[in-house]
């Protein structure tokens, strides 16, 4: 019998495939007592299956590093490498091994939990969601230890892919499938965030996830339709239902294919304004994607993923080294690196604070102008790697102009520590700020009169504007990007950007939406920043756009309170 099940889409497209249910291993596992002659055998089976899994890893890492699997890929298997050698981990339960006398597996777990909860309490969604790499680690060491070879789905005879349905997938579970016809992933968790949500996109492959219970309603080989855009999933679809969504994922391919020769025009609307498009990164490597698809530049550079996953902060130059990487890659095109973006939730090489609220606590800016040691070194690095290319600056979560002057003092320190040591760089480097409190969109001339650009971060805009965390799935339903209060303050920015002869970008989830990048041209936004997969989408719609027509259709729509109203009103657009 066939039925639909609603999830969360994180990567468009659709799929038509069977089913292949990947197990995962059971963490509920037996704890028996070891004899005391028997432990140190005991650790020994423990480090011989921590040893195993490290070596396919380490594999995997070097065919991810020659080019056969996307960056983030790479990085996600080195995450998982380094906590595969963090003594918490492996350590931890090696010292449960000998002072409870238990068995490798239970202690293995026991340590995990433990872990698990400590990332459980972490704000930030990013990091918390990292809690996923530690229980999938695991998984794999228990596998070896309880003797459970893993299982690939098979290559399909009749054509159609296979869909992985899954409770969660690792990054290193999807190389694996790389060679098996995947054509979609399906998984009980998870979120945009998340590892199954950023690989699917990297290898534009549809998936859904958020789905509760799927592993336990769907049967193996079972035919199933993926719609990634509406996170939908058909179950047993009739032939009627097959042959309508057979011929929209043929539009779709068609499309995409027709998008591809759209990567050197012109980004411009109908009536001759001329729109940058610019990439979103996390590492340097992502920079070549930005350039595959000729963006206009790099318009965040999300430098905090040089941070995670390690014992301790890169050095001056490590960071130096690569930030021009990024810069050389653009080669001359623009590129704009936002300093460093953590809260309290990451300890600096032991020490911690403890925050009831690390969302409204001392996080991004705050936390570097409370660190400014940190601060000045990744402040130098950045100045050094300006001599190699066009280079700016972004100031994250400001929210009044003190920040804005603390930050400018300790640059202009960095400035001469540098000019002490005779490096060269470049001496005029733009400075812009983020627009994502509020306050600072309600207190703009501060800002004008300070800095160079504003880039509008809309995804926490729109959760401090809301009051919801996007992480918390009770509220995450009332996430609205077209509430008019979040419309409003991101007009009101674009114009008091433009009043004061400023750019004004967008580098949020909206700037990469073709629907809310017409409202944006409409606003009057003509700089937009997003992950290199949305870019020839977005740049398809800008294309079609007549920006005059827009900002009439426009000034009306910003008037509306009624939030279904104007999501009416942006369908219409």
């Amino acid at each position: 019998m066939s039925f639909t099940v609603h999830g969360l889409g994180v990567s468009q497209g659709i799929a038509i495939g069977h089913a292949h249910l990947v197990s995962h291993a059971l963490l509920e596992v037996a704890h028996y007592t070891i004899a005391p002659k028997h432990m140190e055998a005991e650790v020994l089976r423990l480090q011989g299956a921590v040893a195993e899994v490290k070596a396919e890893l380490t594999g995997l890492k070097v065919s991810t590093s020659s080019g056969t699997a996307p960056s983030e890929v790479d990085a996600f298997v080195g995450m998982h490498i380094m906590f595969l050698e963090d003594p918490m981990l492996v350590g931890a339960a090696e010292n449960l091994i000998r002072t409870r006398r238990a068995n490798a597996e239970w202690a293995l777990v026991q340590q995990m939990e433990q872990l698990v909860d400590q990332f459980e309490a972490i704000e930030d969604a990013y990091l918390r969601e990292r809690k996923a790499d530690v229980v999938q680690v695991v998984e794999r060491i228990v596998k070896v230890l309880l003797g459970h070879p893993g299982h690939l789905p098979p290559k399909r005879k009749d054509g159609l892919g296979t869909i992985v349905v899954a409770h969660d997938l690792s990054p290193t579970d999807t190389i694996g499938f790389k060679e098996h016809a995947v054509a979609g992933f399906i998984t009980d968790v998870g979120g945009p965030t998340g590892h199954t949500a950023i690989v699917a996109r990297s290898l534009s492959i549809p998936a859904v996830v958020a789905l509760r219970h799927i592993r336990h309603v769907v049967k193996d080989d079972e035919l199933i339709i993926i719609d990634g855009t509406r996170g939908i999933v058909i179950v047993a679809p009739d032939e009627r239902i097959l042959e309508e969504f057979r011929l929209r994922k043929a539009e779709l391919e068609l499309e995409r294919s027709k998008l591809k020769r759209l990567k050197s025009t012109r980004a411009a609307t109908l009536d001759g304004e001329e729109v940058q498009i610019l990439a979103n990164i996390e590492l340097p490597p992502d920079a070549t994607q930005a350039k595959a698809v000729e963006a206009d530049g790099v318009g965040l550079f999300r430098t905090e993923f040089l941070f995670m996953s390690r014992d301790s902060w890169p050095d001056e130059d490590e960071q130096f080294e690569a930030y021009k990487t990024v810069l050389k890659t653009m080669a001359g095109k623009p590129v704009t690196v936002r300093t460093l973006d953590v809260g309290a939730d990451k300890e600096l090489e032991g020490a911690s604070r403890q925050e009831d609220n690390p969302a409204l606590g001392l996080r991004a800016i705050r936390y570097c102008l409370a660190e400014p040691k940190m601060f000045l070194t990744q402040l130098r690095a950045l100045l050094r790697a300006s001599h190699f290319g066009k280079l700016k600056i972004l100031i994250p979560m400001l929210s009044s102009s003190n920040e804005i002057d603390q930050t400018l003092i300790l640059l202009d320190k960095a400035r001469n520590q540098l000019r002490e040591r005779r490096i060269k760089f470049d001496e005029n480097v733009p400075v812009g700020g983020m627009i994502e409190v509020p306050a600072a969109a309600l207190c703009l001339g501060a800002f004008t009169r300070r800095l160079d650009f504003l880039s509008i971060g809309t995804n926490d805009l729109i959760q401090y504007a809301l009051a919801i965390d996007r992480g918390n799935e009770a509220v995450a339903h009332l996430y609205n990007p077209l509430h008019p209060a979040v419309l409003r303050l991101i007009h009101q920015t674009i114009q008091a950007g433009a009043k004061a002869g400023i750019p004004v970008s967008v580098c949020g989830e909206m700037a990469g939406d073709p629907d809310c990048a017409r409202l944006l041209i409409g606003m009057g936004l003509r700089q937009f920043s997003m992950h290199p997969a949305q870019i020839l989408e977005v740049k398809q719609a800008i294309l079609r756009a007549d920006a005059s027509d827009l900002t009439a259709k426009v000034q009306k729509l910003l008037k509306l309170d009624d939030p279904d109203k104007v999501r009416e009103a942006v369908d219409r657009l």
